[in-house]
């Protein structure tokens, strides 16, 4: 395998979303990863190129929990609406009848 740290410095950037600064691959990297990826469905991969999708596939698994545990630390949210809900707890009950059958 490829380590996936080789990456770093030519094949990782840093992407503003929302308010949050999440791990990205450079669209050169992905554009390899996408390619890497059809010919592994076909089967056309040489043991070099298994190598280096395996060390892009584990860079890949490392972004999503990295990005994941900044997402879930920020108060960043995907819907605008629910940072404006109301603080106040809801509350809620729940009513059941028995039914003749």
């Amino acid at each position: 395998m490829i380590e996936p740290s080789s990456w770093l410095g030519s094949g990782v950037r840093l992407e503003q979303v929302g308010e949050l600064r999440l791990f990205k691959f450079t669209d050169t990297l992905q554009a390899r990863s996408d390619e890497l990826l059809e010919r592994n469905k076909v089967g056309t991969l040489t043991p070099e190129e298994q190598a280096e999708l395996d060390g892009i596939s584990e860079l890949a698994q490392i972004f999503t929990y990295a990005n994941s545990v900044l997402a879930s630390e920020s108060t960043w949210s995907l819907n605008p609406s629910e940072n404006s809900l109301p603080k106040e707890p809801l509350s809620f009950v729940n009513t059941a009848a028995h039914q003749k059958l």
